[in-house]
């Protein structure tokens, strides 16, 4: 059962920050704060994902296999929504695949199998989402930067150093590349073209010649008038690997131009003259990473006031007492000898300030204090502080402002695992200092792994023991589990994602935390001190304090998903609605017929369905009176639009030297496979259909802004779902679509739609098959308003469907059964992912012991449950690799507490 607690506790403190006694008038009681906020904690739970993978990185022809763990208030597993959403989009922030899952007691499980069609060598961004999320302001997605490499067919190797030399006028840089062959042999002195590619435009270009190491030096410039333009372009180069052979690489350019800057942040949130303050910063590079540095800071006259050194990835802290009138600037030297001055944040002559101490390991340590200008305008006056945690309120006292300095103990018993948020608020409900701190409790979900033998042999049978324990008592928890050949699948523990990483760090707090497992990964009392600095530097994702106490909830526009779910509108041809319309859905693999009947408005909702995503779903209004005059319109769902993702740091420039080890395994277990390599066929080239081919589009320009090339749409169930995201420059607002740039201006018209060549209702997007679409062209501008003021639009979205082949002539009654019926849809909506068991080969029969097993997933089984007893077992067969095997162990019990645990053993 879960338990909200509220602690009100009576303490004697001091509050407040840069507050005044004459703004100070109407007051709210701490009871109203703390009820208003229980309210939205409670109506509005936050819902957040992890995805617990087989293992951290993939090749070509892998699969990748996950578990999601949906959690709500206090980390329980929600109850809330049913379905599960996970895209795949590359690095060009195309989305490639989304995954729909079905989610049962707050858990899913799903794979990609990543095809030689649609995954190249890569970083690719994985997003998951429940539709409750797309309510929020800030969503706890979750986010993972994942690199796949490639192995098949691998004819050349890649490894690129980037040495930045830009100047005021122009901006310069030099890539050294090597090229070698797939028995790693330099391609010496061959042929190299290359270009430099911003927005698809060619900035620069050139060509070389390797020399007999393989190597190639590039040197790229450009003029400086658009800010970092090569920074945002890709280098493609073409080596000429024989005389017939051509083969590209893309290489990234984002980390080539490196600057440096450094944040300064004082606890509590100000700097309060005459007030000794804690500040932390955190420098980082343009790349999003941290950087080492060290510095002084100085007033105004000159003189020393504290001095700096970071202790973790650019991150640290230090003392100062800042006075009244003054300002402070750092000056920062970092350890690639360059330096720069950074101006401290003001000084508030009035204020109070929060400062806590959590380097005890069973209590927290709170002081508040406020200079003499604050307690001389605020003295007597009430102030509140309350702390939060995973949706409760943990924590709330009240007082009068009868001293400048308090400091109180605060039990961590009272809080649970995780972040915690700590603010002061004034009588009149505004918040004045605000710090979030991180409570690690010392009875956590203990998992136990084990095994019977220390060590096996290649092939041999191995059994797991796992047993699941709270305060020594077992406990019944749901866990997924993975094992790994350690020796083929290298990685830095501290660089995991873990469930810890996943629901208690990155969930809570804004921003990308780097290397996030070593705060949880054998911690100490260094590893704690890092981890407040962290907090110290990162912004708490939470609700608005301001928001709730005014009576602000959150616009919920998306109720959580029971189930798949299909809705629409039934018209007449003449655009009224039609009321108490019978309509027949059907599903015919599934053998599945429902009726339904529309509402007063002609809308009609078909609920909780299930099927695959291969599934035909017919819906009809034949039953009517007057049927053929009927059309029925889908409507669309909503989709998060994609921004870049928050883990890009963790996007790898030179995959093929990083995943040295695991593609050297991936090429000879896919050895039987093969890709296709491009073969020119010189004959009369067949025209492509475009918006060209049509009359009414005449008027608008011979190139589109935009074009989407059918392709790309491979895998789209209902195609405006896919459209919502790829369309550059256009938005989609209330079933419409938008020009980006008028409808931020305030310019609402919408864009028109035309499948064909005729203006269409948006909705009619859902009726088409994404494979018989030959491309979507997007003008954002009509030059001559032709299109425009012909069809009262705002812009242009032509859809070219593919033209038919030419065949045998038709009758009639042919030629109309292949016409669209307006009363009758059929289409592909996105249904459930298709569940893959993951194979376990036996080798108990002498006869399967000559395969060769090159596995680097040797387990996977995201459904372990540990009984009554907290105990549960698993046995598995080791594959042909020798060394050492990890297993990882991750999991959730009743009552929302988290366990994970790495075991290894031998394979010799």
């Amino acid at each position: 059962m879960k338990i909200f607690r509220v602690l009100l506790i009576l303490v004697a403190f001091i509050s407040v920050l840069n507050f005044t006694s004459s703004a100070q008038t109407d007051t709210v009681s701490i009871n109203t704060i703390i009820n208003k906020t229980n309210k939205v904690l409670n109506d509005y739970p936050t819902e957040k994902i992890y995805l617990h993978f087989d293992k951290p990185y993939y090749a070509v022809a892998d699969t990748i296999w996950f578990k999601a763990y949906i959690t709500e208030n206090q980390n329980f597993l929600s109850g809330l929504s049913k379905v599960v959403y996970v895209d795949v989009i590359n690095r060009q922030d195309s989305l490639i695949q989304t995954v729909k899952l079905p989610v049962t007691d707050g858990t899913a499980s799903g794979n990609i199998p990543l095809d030689q069609v649609n995954y190249k060598q890569g970083n690719y961004h994985i997003r998951a989402y429940t539709m409750w999320m797309l309510n929020f302001e800030s969503p706890a997605y979750f986010n993972k930067t994942l690199f796949i490499g490639e192995a098949i067919d691998k004819e050349v190797k890649t490894n690129i150093t980037l040495k930045n030399s830009s100047t005021d006028k122009q901006e310069k840089i030099d890539a050294r590349i090597q090229f070698k062959d797939a028995n790693n042999k330099p391609y010496a002195n061959k042929n190299v073209s290359w270009q430099v590619i911003t927005s698809y435009t060619v900035i620069a270009k050139g060509r070389g010649t390797t020399d007999a190491n393989g190597y190639l030096t590039v040197n790229m410039t450009a003029n400086q008038k658009a800010e970092y333009q090569l920074q945002k372009g890709q280098l493609v180069t073409s080596i000429n690997t024989s005389e017939k052979d051509v083969v590209n690489n893309s290489f990234s350019l984002k980390s080539a131009i490196v600057s440096k800057d450094i944040q300064f942040f004082p606890e509590g949130g100000k700097l309060v003259a005459g007030l000794a303050a804690k500040v932390a910063f955190k420098a980082i590079k343009s790349d999003g990473l941290g950087i080492n540095a060290k510095g002084i800071v100085t007033d105004n006259d000159g003189k020393q006031a504290a001095v700096f050194t970071a202790q973790h990835l650019g991150m640290g802290s230090f003392m100062i007492t800042p006075e009244a009138g003054k300002t402070y600037k750092a000056t920062v030297t970092y350890s690639d000898g360059t330096a720069q001055t950074v101006a401290l944040p003001a000084v508030t002559a009035t204020g109070i300030t929060i400062v806590a101490d959590n380097s005890n390991p069973d209590n927290i340590v709170v002081k508040i204090a406020s200079n003499e200008a604050f307690f001389q305008q605020n003295q007597g006056r009430k102030f509140y502080l309350i702390a939060q945690s995973k949706g409760v309120i943990c924590y709330g006292a009240q007082t009068a402002l009868s001293s400048k300095e308090y400091t109180t103990s605060i039990l961590k018993s009272k809080f649970p695992t995780g972040i915690s948020q700590f603010t002061l608020f004034a009588e009149n409900g505004t918040p004045l200092s605000e710090r979030i701190i991180f409570v690690q409790q010392k009875n956590g979900l203990a998992l136990s792994v084990s095994s019977t033998l220390p060590a096996y042999g290649p092939k041999k049978k191995v059994k797991i023991n796992l047993a699941a324990k709270k305060d020594a008592a077992p406990v019944a928890g749901n866990f997924s589990v993975s094992v790994i050949d350690e020796n083929k699948v290298p990685f830095n523990e501290d660089g995991a994602s873990t469930i810890f990483t996943g629901l208690l760090l990155n969930s809570d707090i804004k921003g990308y935390v780097e290397k996030p497992n070593y705060y949880f990964n054998n911690p100490d009392a260094k590893k704690n001190a890092d981890l407040d600095v962290l907090l110290l530097t990162q912004g708490y994702r939470s609700y608005s304090y301001p928001d709730i106490i005014a009576g602000k909830l959150p616009k919920v526009e998306f109720l959580p998903e029971q189930g798949i779910e299909v809705s629409g509108i039934l018209r007449m041809a003449n655009g009224i609605p039609v009321r108490k319309g019978a309509l027949l859905l059907t599903i015919p693999d599934k053998r599945f017929n429902l009726e339904g009947t529309t509402d007063p408005v002609g809308n009609f909702k078909f609920s909780n369905l299930v099927f695959n995503d291969s599934s035909k779903v017919t819906i009809t209004a034949k039953y009517n009176v007057n049927y053929k005059a009927m059309v029925i319109s889908l409507n669309g769902s909503p989709t998060p639009s994609i921004t870049r993702s928050l883990n890009a740091p963790e996007e790898v420039l030179n995959i093929d030297s990083a995943l040295t080890t695991y593609l050297a395994n991936s090429q000879k277990q896919y050895s039987y496979l093969h890709t296709l390599k491009d073969v020119t066929i010189k004959a009369a080239a067949i025209p492509k259909v475009s918006h060209k081919d049509y009359p009414a589009l005449s008027g608008l320009s011979q190139m589109a802004d935009h074009e989407i090339s059918g392709d790309r749409l491979t895998g789209c169930n209902l195609l405006i779902n896919c459209l919502q995201s790829m369309l550059p420059g256009v938005t989609f607002v209330e079933n419409n679509f938008y020009v980006t740039r008028d409808y931020n201006a305030g310019k609402k018209i919408p864009m028109g739609v035309f499948i064909n060549g005729m203006l269409m209702d948006v909705n009619q997007l859902n009726t088409l098959e994404a494979g018989n679409i030959e491309s979507v062209e997007v003008f954002l501008r009509d030059e001559l308003g032709l299109v425009n003021r012909a069809n009262n639009v705002n812009g242009v979205i032509v859809v070219n469907q593919k033209k038919a082949p030419k065949g045998t002539k038709i009758s009639k009654s042919q030629l109309l059964d292949m016409l669209p019926k307006n009363y009758e849809i059929t289409f592909s909506p996105q249904g459930y992912s298709k569940d893959r068991q993951f194979y376990v080969p036996k080798y108990d029969v002498p006869a399967n012991l000559n395969r060769n097993d090159l596995r680097t997933t040797i387990y996977w089984n995201p459904k372990v449950m540990t009984d009554a007893s907290g105990n549960a077992s698993f046995e598995f067969f080791n594959a042909d690799g020798k060394g050492q095997y990890k297993v990882v162990v991750e999991g959730i019990d009743g009552n929302g507490n988290l366990g994970r645990s790495v075991f290894k053993y031998t394979v010799k």
